[in-house]
This record gives structure tokens, C-alpha cells and sequence, in this order.
């Protein structure tokens, strides 16, 4: 019946997918007569459609198109009809079901062949429009994937044969905002009045797309196939309405379907196809064509563009579309309005037409002489970029039904359009290649890069700006991801690099756009060489074996852990479809599943579920520490009091007791279940829990009494129960100060515990292959080195106290040692004086190892006592006054009263006072009541406490008081320490030789009446302090008001013992912060410092003249060292075995801190790190001392575990160690910088504490615990309310400083005054500097300085402060305002009812690239991500006078990490200068480089002030250890009595 649907198949007619859809090629001419024939008859036929049935209208396109159907799709034609004909199928059905199969063909053959089927269909996973990128064509990977992606869109169950075909994840693909629904397949070409329509277009208004069937992904696979089919049907008759409404070029359909939201009353009307502003004075349009310019067939056919001539037959090896150049081209819609054709609209099927001179493939002269000039080319179909010519442009083309154009030059009036998008593709590059090579650097130095890099020649701009990265940064980051795609499976990802994390917050770009339209990015993205990194690690054996055998055993482990937790919860991200999708099974990491018949050693999920959203989350999730964790309960005390009931028969006690003391009778030894225990074995304790592991314990005495058979067990404490957790050696046990008195009978057996001291050699065996086990396995040795302490992390030597003669049959170290501390801290009176008044009087007290006499100074909590005078309030904020919201759109985002960096909640600093009496009041016994001791003690006045309040203070020495006669009495036990306070013109060396010569000095220099708010002489009795009642002690010299003898002692003494300096080793030396803090501490000399990146070696070299520099990589010479080499390449001397007493260093860790936890990959890279590096030097050279400083979250990294390892290499090596977190704040600079500190002592040595902080400073900066396995642990710092000093400000650091512009650039100028303050004076030293050195900042660009200006002054003042106003700039261009244009729903509206929303995401729905502005004061991308990222504080922020610097960074950047970068006053950002300053360097520091590489050497430094206070512990330590090692030659016998 309908036989005649289905001619013959014409011999010699190739199949569609090689050809692409296009009719056969043999000449040029004969190709477009023939498709002009074709296409006129898809005209007459779609004329005369209203008149013909359906039937007869199928019929006839069937005739039409059927000699261009692949064999098995005209089978399947046949087929049907042959159902037709036995009456299976009704007419109906099998009309729809032939319909449905030429769509599916006709979208499905779409290869690389046929670009107008690429109708590039914006639309993404989950229903964002694809972004102004998505159009990119499929490349040569991308086929399959896009065909069958159309395949089941277009007609997922149509085949006449099969089953219904359950749709896969993939078809989803719900349009938002109603936006047109058509077929992804369907070309994108939309009829207009004299249009050559494609075959395509033809059929795709028979095919609307579905509307998906998902519902929060669950696909709902019910429905039969008839009745889809039925929609089908139903949807198409429909789209034929639709269409056919469509009049010239006028179409309603799409303008009711782009306009979004009606626009509210200030949003200016939009063009409906360009979304341009029709108010925007840059709206241009289109000039219009020249009178010869030719229509694109008639253009196409020129013999200037034919590369064959007629009678050739080389056309027929043409695969793909005749492929052009075009130059001086314009792109317009059809309004006539330029307009880029890179956001989105060629996706979102607005037709786009581009004019211009038409020039052959081979012809590279952009002018227009040879060309063809041609009009209103088009609709665009998709656009596409191919890889950088082996140049620096990327080569970018449009594809219209007819052919493909590569763009050459814009026209003029184009220019500036196209430039952007020549910026964009170029940037991208930059942003891949410098990434690629250098996946560590943050967002400031990605900055740094592009706004160093000089554009290449012909791009109309000429410099690239922060402004245009935030303005591509969609673009950027999706060619990023295209990147990564491409890239090994075993290679993390360039999109979760520190940098690109910055950038997509700041920006708020969408994720996972591009895999959702699965296109290729750059047809061939440019492969890069990589630089390899640093080389290898170099490890010594112990190092190596520590790290191998630990790793191997964990990752199987964590493995294990991971697969069960995957099993219960698979982690989303919950945007994005790309992880829920099921594995491709073609991918490399798909094939090597076991599940896929691969090896499965490659754990590793498929490419299409390597969600980018969940790897930007879980690294962020990485770097947040969170320093509130509960605190667990330590297992102190582990079987309190318990009794068990006892079985006599098992335990007989060996001989008769050796001692009795009333109730106790003390034994040897015992007999337990026929094992003999004697006094000092080692056994195992059977625990209440019987699934817990024994305990072990040293029987330190037994004794029967009252409740039994006792014993009084000494506790060790397993490896895993320390800080070392999982790392430690499963046999090595720790000595702690815990023991309790038990039953015997809870013994469950005798085990041997081996004490491993370390060997004489100790320090000569580094390097060396050493047997990584301690003792033999036989499940009862274990072995201990180390006493560890708790509460601190703490590893030391054992203490050697030993037993007398006379308790050793019960001598229990660890009650020996708590009663020594509790005897300690009970403070206790001596020396009584005279009694009066009730009280009786003393000329001394002790306090925790400390005394106190009569006219010593103190220090209490600032609670202790008041002042008469009342403290002038503290500047607090002046009030709000209302804003004007037109003005200031963004400052309603500033509710929050808190601002970083300021010193509002600083504590104050301890009082002083200086006793005047030590007395405790008699009891009605007539006894002194000794357990509540007083001190009556005199206060001092700081300069702030007077009437003149602060402003006195920035001016004075911070350690300046007043005396005054003003008394108080207070609790002796209130006291925090002991501190030296003197008269000044009673000093026999200057003030500052006084100061500096020791810690917790003060002096006076005047009286302070509070009554009268004078300054006066102070009386007599203030200067000779405290002759009175001084007992024994008055002291040699002129009544110096010294503290008292032990003080004068301690420091007399260094005269007698010459402190030699410890040779320093100093490896990632940087410009040497950590060396300069030694130095100044007077603990080091740095005889070698290892630095690989030349400016900052340099800088070193400059201020350490004597230091052997080697600008090498540190794996590179240690293995010299080891391979016995004295001399390096360049002849430099090797620091050999024995030299280096001390090792310091921080070793870079970027590498692995983005990574939560270790698998084979991440391991690898960490054993490669230099931090194992670093540990393996440690273990060669054996230094007495070894410090390693890194950023705070150091301690945090893969849980705890780069911390743990280092811990547990160092115990193996033999050393004491510990860690702790320190706040560079409280020694002493204007900054907050949180810094982890591992410290180790060699074996000997002692082991130094951390220092106490000298400076308060604000307290939300001072968390410093840090939290390992559930277990908080805390340094030993006790000054955690207030210290000796007050904070240091930003104006104490740099008010002194000349002011100067945006981009200053002199090296040296004279500093134009006098230091106004102590820090200043401090810093710029002793001898007079008349030069002032690099006070040199950024130079800005335009639009930037132009920020800068209009911030405010008044603290706290950022980005939000910004007035929306036009600002000419420097460059002679002219911001524009920011424009409001949705509704934001967060937020609501102003309180003019004015919108707040700038972007369509505000709303709730998907970005629009469309929203995007730029060139505005308010950056775009601020309020567009603000909500999610707390307003973005301290973008664009000044710093506050009275405030500190936030971590001074490497770059400073008013839109990096690190916000708060603008001076306080000046239109600016700070200065290298400043931030040295902020980071404690003398101004006589030597930088070296550009300004750039100097801001690096600064932001990466330790800040020497906190070097110093390290230092000065570990100069404390070395002396400790001088005497003890003097008094023990000199005097053997006085050593025995003293015990």
C-alpha cells in the first residue's frame, strides 16, 4: 500500500554518517545546484503542508531524503510496513513510529561530519543553561557520547523491534525558565523570511523534546511504549502550530520565551535576542553589507574560493563542510545589534548572522584584497575554538548549514567585541599552562602572572587585569575541567589546586557545565610539558622504612574503611548529575575495574563521575580546621578502686615481708599461678572490658592489708594511646606519671619491658641502615625509650631520679615526681619578720619553684585591682548614621558589628605592683593561718591607665610605668609571676641595654598622682627598693631596684659560662626570617642555609654574608652528603656529619594539604614531600636541636597524620620531641600568624618548652589547641588571659612611614621624621638610618586604584562601602553603574523597595552568562557570590590604625584570600615595607628581586620576633644543660648530698 514510500536506494550514494547529512559531493557546482533543488522542494512541500494529510506529508519527505538511509533503518522501514500490512499496526501508529525512526536518524548519524547538527543545545544537566562557552563542537571524542545523547533524547523507545528502552540518566535534560523546548537534535536554524532552511530543520519541527521524566533523578521507566509515543505525537502537532505562527522575522515564540521575569520597575528593557541593554550608549549597530556583498550559497560557489577546479574529482575525499577564512567580520542578530556570540545565545538558538570579506582556507593575509564579500552569513550554528596555532591566538570558527569560517580579523566596528574573546581564550591558556606547572601557588599569584603577562601583539588590549580574569572565569575554569578530562586519571585534578578554589568562590562560577553538555573544549587542547617538581625524596633507611611499612599497612586499611563507608554512603554534591551517573565502562579508569575484566589496582571512579563540585568541596572541607572540638576525657586513672573478688589459691606470697609499717607488710616477691614476681617486674593487667587490649604496668611494690593482697602498679603507656595513635611501633610502651594501688589478682601474667637507651655513638649513626624493629614479637616483649607527658605531647628521657636505700622496696617514680609538682605549686611563706596588727609578716614566699621577697615586682590579672582613675572608654564605633541605599546599594551587607583585624576585644595587659609586705593573718590559735598568704603591694600605672589613656602609650616604651603610692592587698595566690622594676636614673647601662637584656623588665622614671593628674618626682621609699625587711639579700650596687638573688644569679651567670653558638643549619631558608630571630635571640650562628628559589637565596646571602648558600634542591645535596662528597658542583663545601648542631627549616607542604586522607596516590606524593626530606636530614646529621615551623594546619593534614609521622621518625631516631601551635601576635608583631612548631632535642639534652607570649593580643586569633584522634592537647603556655605587654598596632608599625602613591617604585627615600613609637624605634635600630628602603607598592591597574579611592577611612571599611556611581578613570575610560536586575531573594529589597539581585542565580534559578557586567566600582562577582561566602568581609578592606594586619600574604591583593590589604589612610595597598614591618623585620632587612619576589620573601617568612622567643627557649635549655654538665665535674660528692 505504501510501497512507493521507499525507493531504491541510488548505487554509489554513501552512507550518512560519512557524509555528514550533505548531499554528494562532486563538484562544486553540481553540489549546490543539487542542494538548491533539494532544498526548493523541502520548500514547496512545507508550503504546501496545510493542503496535503499527514500521510501524504510524510510520504513525501520520505521521497525525498530515503536515498540518504542507512540499510538497516530502510529494513527497518520495511518492516514496518510489512506490520502495516498484516494489520499489526494501525495507520496511526505507524506513521508516528516512521516519524519517530527518520528523527532518530536524522539526529543520531550526526558525526563530526555534519556541525549543523550541533545545534550546540546550551542545556545542562540540571537545567542551567550551558554558559557562553557550551557551544564548543564535539571533537573526535565527543561523537559517540553526543550522538547518543540525541539518540535517546530524540526517541528513546521508538525502534519498531525492541523492548521499551529504559531511558538513561543521560536523556535528562529539563529546560528552566520555559525556555524553548527544542530538540537537542534539532538544528538550531529557525525559519525566517528568505531563509534556506537545512533538511534538518525540516524534520526537527516535527520533534519537540521531551520534557523530562525525572524526578530528583529517579527516572520513571514505567511508561508504556505507546503511550510515549502518543505525547509524541500529541507534542509534535502542537510544535506545528507553534511554528507555523512564526511570520518573517518577527517570532513571538521566542520573545515570550526569553523574557524571564517581567522586568521590575528599574530594570531597564533588554533586547529580546541579544539581551543587550537598549539604553546602553556601547550598544552599536551593524552598518550594513557593501552592494556587491553576495548571499552565503551564492558567495559559496565563487571560483575565488574553490580549491579544485569543476572537473576534478578531489572534492569527494571532502569528509566535512568546506572549511573558510573570514575577515573584517561583524556578528549581529537579527535586529541588527553587534553582539558577542560567546554567551550563550547561539546555544539558547537566537540567530546570530556574521558579514564580511569570505577568503580561501590557505590564504593567511588578513586583508580584505582576495575576498569574497558575502552577507548576512548564517544563522551561526555553533562556534567552536581549535588549538593555538603553534603560535599564542587560538583559532576560533562558526559553522553555518553550509560551511565552516575561521575568523581572521573583526571589522572596526567589531574590534572591541571580539577583543574580550580573544582575551578570554588567551587567558585561558595562560591559566592551564601556569597551573600545570605549578599547582601549589594561590590566587594572588595566579594574578600576579596574568597581570605580568604581556598580551601578544594584535589583541586589542594591552594589559590583562584581575577584573578580566573574575570577568572569564565561567570560561577559565571550564577550560580547566576540559583540561582535567583530557588529562591522566591518575593525576589530580587542576580544578581543586588552591588557586582555582579561590577563583570559582570568588567568582561564583557554576561547576560541571561543560561535562553536563559533554563537549570537548579546545577541539585540540595544547598538551604541556610539565615541569617535574622538586626531585625525589631523598630518605635515609629509618625514615624510608618508617614511612614504607606504616603506608603499606594503612592504605590496605583505609581502603577496607573507605569501601565499607562507600557501600552505606556514597557522597553528592548535590548539584550536579555527573556523580550519580553509573560507570561508562569505556574510560582507562572504567577498563581497569575489576567489574570491566581489569586489574582493579587502580582505584579509581569513572571519568564521567569525577564530580568537579565534590572535589572543590572536599579540599576546601580539608583546609578549614575546626579548632572546637569537644574534649575527650583522657584515660587517666584507668582502673580506679576496683575489687575483685579474690581467689586465694592462685596467688602465695614468696618469702617474709621485707618491711612492715603498721597496717602494710611490704614483699618481695609473689607467686602467682606458679609464676614468681618479684618487686620492679613488668606485667599485664586484665582490663574490666575483656575486648580491650591488657594493660601493662612495672610492679613497684606489694603488700598485704586491710583489702587484700595488694600492689601499687606504675602504668605505661601503649604507642597508640599517645599522640602517635596508629603510627607508633605496636611494642614500644611509654613512661608516664600515672600508678594506683590494685589487687594483685587482677595480674594476669609477667611480661619483659626492655628500657632501650640511646647508644653511645648516638649522634655518629645517623644515615645508617638501622633494623627498623626495636625487639623481637613473641607477644610479651616490649620495649620503652621515652617518658611522654599527656597533657602537652610531650616525649623526653626518662627522669633518672633514683631510689634510696631506704624506700626502694616501695619507690614509685611516678608518686615521687606528682609530689614533687604538688609541692611545687602549694605556695608556702619563709623567712618570718615580725608580727603586728593580727598579722604576722615574712621577707619571702614561693610559688611554683619561684620566690617572691618584699620589693619584688609581680604581675597580675588586670582583675587584681583598679585604677582611681577611670579608664577613658574605649574607642568604641561611633554609631551608624543611616546610608543612603542608592548610593551605597552594598552596605546593607555590613550588619555584623565584628571586624578582622581589629583590637576592640584585646585583653589588657597584667597589672604590676612591687610587695610591699608578705603577711598571713593569725589564727584565733595564735598560729599564723599559712595556707592564705597575702601581699600588700604598691601599683603601678601604665601609660595608658593615666588620664592621657592610650595616646600616651603609642608614644612610650611598653615598658614604661608610673609609680604610685596608691596600695592594695591581694591574694599571694592571684600572682602570675615575677617581673624586675627599677628606677631609671638608678641603672648603670642605658634603658635599652637594660631592656633588652632580659625578659619581664620595667622601669620608672616618674610618679603619677591620680588626683591631682600629675607627673612627679617619685618619693624615696620608690627608689632604693624595698630595703626594708630585705633579710640576708640586699643585694651588691647601688640599691638597683633588683629583683632578688635567684634573678641576679641567672643572670650573672652567662658572664662565667662563654655560650658557645649552636652551628646552624637552616634548609628552606626563605629570606632568612627564622635564622634572624636565632641571631637576634643570640642561640645560632647559620654557617649553611639550603634555598632553591634564587631571590629570596639572594636576600639571604645579603644579610648573612658568612652563611655558605646553596641555591639547590635540598634532596640534591643530601644525597651528595651521604654518597661521602665534600664539595658540591659548584665547589660550595658540605656541612658534613658532626657539624650541624642545629637543623631548622619549614618545608613546603601545598602538595598534600588539599587531601583528606592518604590512598596509593596521595601517599606517594607525601613520601615524596620535603617535609620527609627534611626528617631525613634530621636523621643524617643527628643536631642536637631540630625545629620545623609550618602553617597552623600543618598539625591537621590527613588527620593528623603528616604530624604523627613526623612525631613518630623523630621518637625512632631517639629524639625528645613535642609540638605545639604558635600566635606570632603575642611576641610582638602587629599580625595575626598562627604557626605549627615541632620541636626535638637530642638524647642529653633538654628539651625545650614553648615561650610564653610577652604581648596580648586579640583572642579569637589565640585558639591554639589542637585536636589529634578525639584528643585535645595544648602547649605549655600559661599566660592565656593577659601578659606582660600590650598589643602591638598597625600604627605602632608603620605610622612613621612618608606617605606614598599607588605603584611607588623608589628603592630608597629618607624616611622624612623621627620614629614615633617603641616598635619603631625597636625596628629601625640603634644606629641612625637616614635611607628608608623599599617603600615600594603595586602599581594598580585603573579600575582598581579607582576602588581604592572610594573607600572610605573609617575602620572596618571594605568593598561593601563602595559608591555605585560613573568614575572617570585614569586611563581616560568611564566606569559604568552597577546594575540591579533581579529580585534577590535572600535578601529582599532596599528599603526604597530598589532590587538587589545581579544575576539570575539571585532568584534561585541557574546563572545567565547574560547578567554578567564589568567595568563597574562595585566588581559584579561580589554581590553575586556574597551570600554564600559571609559578604566577602575585607574585600577591598583597609587596615585599622588601631588595629593588626591579617596574615601578611605573598602578594597582596584588595581581591585575594587575604582582603584587608589597603593602607589605612592612603589610596593604596601596603607596601613591601609595611609588610616587613608586619612580619618584625629591622628595617635594615635586605629583600632582593622585584617588587613582586620581595612581597613573596616577606609573606613567606617566619616573623624573626617569633624566631627570637624560640630561640631565647632553646639558648635556656643549652645553658641549663652547661651548668648541670659544670657542676657535675666539678663536684661529684656535692651532687650526692644535694639528693
Amino acid at each position: 500500500m505504501l510501497r512507493m514510500f521507499l525507493p531504491a536506494v541510488p548505487p554509489g550514494v554513501p552512507s550518512l554518517r560519512s557524509q555528514g547529512l550533505l548531499l554528494p559531493r562532486h563538484s562544486v557546482a553540481g553540489r549546490w545546484s543539487d542542494l538548491q533543488n533539494f532544498s526548493c522542494s523541502l520548500q514547496d512541500l512545507e508550503r504546501d503542508e496545510d493542503s496535503l494529510s499527514e500521510k501524504e506529508c510524510v510520504r513525501e519527505k520520505l521521497s525525498l531524503i530515503h536515498g540518504f538511509l542507512q540499510a538497516d533503518v530502510q529494513n527497518q522501514l520495511i518492516e514496518l510496513e510489512t506490520k502495516l500490512r498484516c494489520e499489526e499496526l494501525s495507520e496511526e501508529r505507524y506513521l508516528a513510529k516512521v516519524k519517530a525512526l527518520l528523527h532518530r536518524e536524522l539526529s543520531a548519524e550526526n558525526g563530526d561530519a555534519a556541525p549543523l547538527l550541533q545545534a550546540s543545545n546550551g542545556c545542562s544537566k540540571n537545567g542551567a543553561y550551558g554558559s557562553d562557552e557550551d557551544s564548543e563542537r564535539a571533537g573526535p571524542d565527543g561523537e559517540e557520547d553526543s550522538a547518543m545523547e540525541m539518540e535517546e533524547a530524540a526517541a528513546s523507545s521508538s525502534s519498531s523491534s525492541s523492548a521499551p528502552t529504559p531511558r538513561t540518566r543521560k536523556a535528562r535534560r529539563s529546560r528552566s525558565n520555559g525556555e524553548s523546548k527544542k530538540s537537542p537534535a534539532s538544528s538550531r536554524v529557525t525559519r525566517s523570511s528568505g531563509r534556506q532552511p537545512s533538511i534538518l530543520a525540516m524534520f526537527s519541527k516535527g520533534s519537540n523534546k521531551r520534557k523530562s521524566e525525572e524526578v530528583n533523578g529517579e527516572v520513571k521507566q514505567e511508561k508504556s511504549v505507546e503511550k510515549e509515543e502518543e505525547e509524541l505525537e500529541e507534542e509534535q502537532d502542537e510544535k506545528r502550530i507553534k511554528i507555523e505562527t512564526k511570520e518573517g522575522s518577527e517570532i513571538k515564540d521566542e520573545i515570550t520565551q526569553v523574557k524571564t521575569t517581567p522586568p521590575a520597575k528599574t530594570t531597564p528593557p533588554k533586547c529580546v535576542d541579544c539581551r543587550q541593554y537598549l539604553d546602553d550608549p556601547d550598544l552599536k549597530f551593524f552598518q550594513g553589507d557593501p552592494d556587491d556583498a553576495l548571499e552565503e550559497p551564492e558567495m559559496l560557489t565563487d571560483e575565488r574560493l574553490s580549491l579544485f577546479d569543476a572537473n576534478e574529482d578531489g572534492f569527494e575525499s571532502y569528509e566535512d563542510l568546506p572549511q573558510h577564512k573570514v575577515t573584517s567580520f561583524s556578528v549581529y542578530d537579527k535586529r541588527g545589534h553587534l553582539c558577542p556570540f560567546d554567551t550563550g545565545l547561539i546555544e539558547r538558538n537566537i540567530e546570530l548572522y556574521f558579514s564580511g570579506a569570505v577568503k580561501p582556507i590557505y590564504d593567511d593575509n588578513p586583508c580584505l584584497d582576495g575576498g569574497v564579500r558575502a552577507k548576512k552569513l548564517g544563522p551561526i550554528n555553533a562556534w567552536w575554538i581549535t588549538g593555538f596555532d603553534g603560535g599564542e591566538k587560538a583559532l576560533i570558527g562558526f559553522t553555518t548549514a553550509f560551511a565552516d569560517y575561521i575568523l581572521m580579523e573583526p571589522s572596526e566596528e567589531y574590534a572591541p567585541i571580539f577583543a574580550l574573546m580573544q582575551e578570554k581564550i588567551y587567558m585561558s591558556k595562560i591559566v592551564v599552562e601556569f597551573l600545570q606547572n605549578n599547582r601549589d601557588v594561590s590566587y594572588e599569584d595566579l594574578l600576579n602572572k596574568i597581570e605580568t603577562t604581556v598580551p601578544p601583539a594584535g589583541l586589542n588590549f594591552n594589559r590583562f587585569t584581575e577584573d578580566s580574569l573574575l570577568r572569564h572565569a565561567q570560561f577559565v575554569v571550564e577550560q580547566v575541567e576540559s583540561y582535567d578530562e583530557a588529562g591522566d586519571s591518575d593525576e589530580p585534578p587542576v580544578l581543586i589546586t588552591p588557586c582555582m578554589r579561590d577563583l570559582i568562590k570568588l567568582a561564583g562560577v557554576t561547576l560541571g557545565k561543560r561535562r553536563a553538555a559533554r563537549r570537548q573544549a579546545i577541539r585540540h587542547p595544547t598538551k604541556i610539558d610539565k615541569d617535574r617538581g622538586p626531585t625525589k625524596a631523598t630518605t635515609t633507611k629509618l625514615v624510608y622504612l618508617i614511612f614504607d611499612t606504616f603506608f603499606s599497612e594503612q592504605i590496605e586499611k583505609d581502603e577496607k574503611e573507605d569501601d565499607k563507608e562507600n557501600a552505606t554512603k556514597r557522597r553528592r554534591c548535590g548539584v550536579c548529575e555527573v556523580c550519580q551517573q553509573p560507570e561508562c565502562g569505556k574510560c582507562k579508569a572504567c577498563q581497569n575495574m575489576v567489574k570491566f575484566g581489569g586489574s582493579g589496582r587502580s582505584k579509581q571512579a569513572c571519568l564521567q563521575r569525577r564530580c568537579p563540585n565534590l572535589a572543590v568541596r572536599e579540599a576546601d572541607e580539608d583546609e578549614e580546621v575546626d579548632d572546637n572540638i569537644p574534649e575527650m576525657p583522657s584515660p587517666k586513672k584507668m582502673l580506679q578502686g576496683r575489687k575483685k573478688k579474690q581467689n586465694k589459691s592462685r596467688i602465695s606470697w614468696v618469702g617474709e615481708p621485707i618491711k612492715s609499717d603498721g597496717k602494710k607488710d611490704y614483699y618481695q616477691k609473689v607467686c602467682i599461678d606458679s609464676e614468681t614476681l618479684e618487686v620492679g617486674d613488668c606485667v599485664s593487667v586484665s582490663p574490666d572490658d575483656p575486648t580491650k587490649p591488657l594493660y601493662l604496668a612495672r610492679v613497684t611494690a606489694m603488700w598485704e592489708d586491710s583489702s587484700g593482697q595488694m600492689f601499687h602498679a606504675h602504668w605505661f603507656c601503649p604507642g597508640s594511646d599517645t599522640v602517635l595513635g596508629a603510627t607508633s611501633d605496636p611494642l614500644e610502651l611509654f613512661l608516664v606519671d600515672e600508678c594506683e594501688d590494685m589487687q594483685l589478682s587482677y595480674i594476669h601474667g609477667k611480661v619483659k619491658v626492655i628500657y632501650k637507651a640511646p647508644s653511645e655513638n648516638w649522634s655518629m649513626e645517623g644515615g645508617l641502615d638501622m633494623e627498623i624493629k626495636m625487639v623481637e614479637d613473641d607477644g610479651r616483649t616490649y620495649f620503652y625509650q621515652m617518658w611522654y607527658d599527656q597533657e602537652y605531647a610531650r616525649f623526653e628521657s626518662p627522669p633518672k631520679t633514683q631510689p634510696t636505700e631506704d624506700n626502694k622496696y616501695k619507690f614509685c617514680m611516678s608518686c615521687t615526681r606528682l609530689d614533687e609538682v604538688r609541692q611545687k605549686e602549694i605556695p608556702k611563706v619563709a623567712e618570718p619578720l615580725e608580727e603586728g596588727d593580727g598579722k604576722m609578716f615574712y621577707a619571702m614566699a614561693t610559688k611554683n619553684g619561684v620566690q617572691y621577697r618584699v620589693g619584688d615586682g609581680v604581675y597580675l590579672l588586670p582583675e587584681a585591682f583598679s585604677f582611681s582613675m577611670k579608664p577613658a572608654s574605649p574607642a568604641k564605633r561611633p554609631k551608624k548614621e543611616a546610608v543612603d541605599e542608592e548610593l551605597h546599594p552594598e552596605h546593607y551587607r555590613k550588619y555584623s558589628e565584628y571586624i578582622k583585624g581589629s583590637n576592640l576585644d584585646a585583653p589588657d595587659p597584667y597589672r604590676v605592683g612591687r610587695i610591699k609586705e608578705i603577711f598571713c593573718n593569725i589564727r584565733s590559735n595564735g598560729k599564723p593561718n599559712e595556707a592564705d598568704i597575702k601581699l600588700r603591694i604598691y601599683k603601678f600605672y601604665r601609660p595608658e591607665n593615666t588620664h592621657k589613656s592610650m595616646k600616651a602609650s603609642y608614644h612610650s616604651d611598653i615598658n614604661l610605668l608610673y609609680w604610685s603610692d596608691e596600695e592594695t592587698t591581694v591574694d599571694f595566690r592571684a600572682v602570675q609571676g615575677r617581673c624586675t622594676v627599677v628606677y631609671g636614673e638608678d641603672l648603670t647601662e642605658s634603658i635599652q641595654d637594660y631592656s633588652a637584656s632580659g625578659l619581664d623588665r620595667f622601669y620608672f622614671l616618674e610618679a603619677y598622682n591620680a588626683k591631682t593628674k600629675n607627673f612627679e618626682d617619685p618619693p624615696n621609699h620608690a627608689r632604693s627598693s624595698g630595703n626594708k625587711g630585705k633579710g640576708k639579700g640586699k643585694g651588691k650596687g647601688k640599691g638597683k631596684g633588683k629583683s632578688s638573688v635567684t634573678c641576679e644569679q641567672s643572670e650573672q651567670e652567662p658572664a662565667d659560662l662563654k655560650l658557645p653558638k649552636l652551628r646552624t643549619l637552616d634548609v628552606f631558608s626563605g629570606c632568612g626570617g627564622l635564622s634572624e630571630g636565632f641571631h637576634q635571640a643570640g642561640v645560632s650562628e647559620t654557617l649553611w642555609a639550603i634555598e632553591m628559589w634564587e631571590p629570596a637565596a639572594q636576600a639571604f646571602r645579603l644579610n648573612n654574608p658568612g652563611t655558605t648558600v646553596f641555591t639547590e634542591d635540598c634532596n640534591v645535596l643530601l644525597k651528595l652528603v651521604m654518597s661521602g662528597e665534600k664539595t658540591n658542583s659548584l665547589g660550595q663545601k658540605l656541612p658534613q656529619k658532626g657539624d650541624v648542631e642545629m637543623l631548622c627549616g619549614g618545608p613546603p607542604c601545598q602538595g598534600f594539604s588539599g587531601m583528606n586522607r592518604f590512598n596509593s596516590r596521595t601517599y606517594s606524593k607525601f613520601k615524596n614531600s620535603l617535609v620527609v626530606s627534611f626528617l631525613s636530614y634530621c636523621d643524617y646529621y643527628r643536631p642536637r636541636f631540630f625545629l620545623l615551623e609550618n602553617v597552623r594546619n600543618f598539625v591537621s593534614f590527613k588527620r593528623s597524620m603528616v604530624l604523627k609521622l613526623t612525631l613518630r621518625c623523630l621518637v625512632r631516631m631517639g629524639y625528645q620531641c613535642t609540638f605545639g601551635v604558635l600566635q606570632a601576635g603575642q611576641y610582638g608583631v602587629a599580625q595575626t600568624r598562627r604557626r605549627a612548631i615541632v620541636l626535638a632535642a637530642a638524647p642529653g639534652e633538654k628539651l625545650p618548652m614553648f615561650p610564653e607570649p610577652l604581648h596580648v593580643f586579640a583572642p579569637r586569633a589565640c585558639q591554639l589547641s589542637v585536636v589529634v584522634d578525639d584528643k585535645k592537647f595544648v602547649s605549655n603556655i600559661t599566660r592565656t588571659y593577659s601578659g606582660p605587654f600590650r598589643t602591638i598596632t598597625v600604627r605602632d608599625t608603620m605610622s612613621d612611614l612618608p606617605e606614598v602613591r599607588n605603584g611607588a617604585s623608589a628603592l630608597e627615600i629618607s624616611y622624612n621624621g623621627e620614629p614615633q613609637s617603641w616598635f619603631q624605634r625597636q625596628i629601625r635600630g640603634s644606629q641612625y638610618q637616614p635611607i628608608l628602603r623599599d617603600h615600594i607598592c603595586k602599581d594598580m591597574s585603573a579600575l582598581v586604584a579607582a576602588r581604592m579611592r572610594h573607600i572610605p577611612l573609617a575602620p572596618g571599611s571594605d568593598w561593601r562601602d563602595l559608591p555605585n556611581i560613573e568614575v572617570r578613570l585614569s586611563d581616560g575610560t568611564t566606569t559604568r553603574k552597577l546594575r540591579y536586575t533581579h529580585h534577590e531573594k535572600k535578601n529582599g529589597r532596599s528599603s526604597s523597595g530598589a532590587l538587589r539581585g545581579v544575576c539570575s542565580c539571585a532568584e534561585g534559578k541557574p546563572c545567565d552568562p547574560a547578567d554578567r557586567q564589568f567595568n563597574t566600582l562595585i566588581p559584579w562577582c561580589l554581590p553575586h557570590t556574597g551570600n554564600r561566602h559571609n559578604h566577602w568581609a575585607g574585600l577591598y578592606g583597609r587596615l585599622e590604625w588601631d588595629g593588626f594586619f591579617s596574615t601578611t600574604v605573598t602578594n597582596p591583593e584588595p581581591m585575594g584570600k587575604q582582603g584587608r590589604v589597603l593602607h589605612p589612610e592612603q589610596h593604596r595597598v601596603v607596601s613591601v615595607r609595611e609588610c616587613a614591618r608586619s612580619q618584625g623585620f629591622p628595617d635594615t632587612y635586605r629583600l632582593f628581586g622585584n617588587i613582586l619576589d620581595k612581597h613573596r620573601q616577606v609573606g613567606n617568612a617566619v616573623p624573626p620576633p617569633l624566631a627570637k622567643a624560640i630561640g631565647l627557649e632553646i639558648k635556656s635549655c643549652v645553658l641549663a644543660k652547661l651548668k648541670e654538665d659544670t657542676m657535675e665535674t666539678s663536684s661529684p660528692e656535692k651532687m650526692e648530698t644535694a639528693d
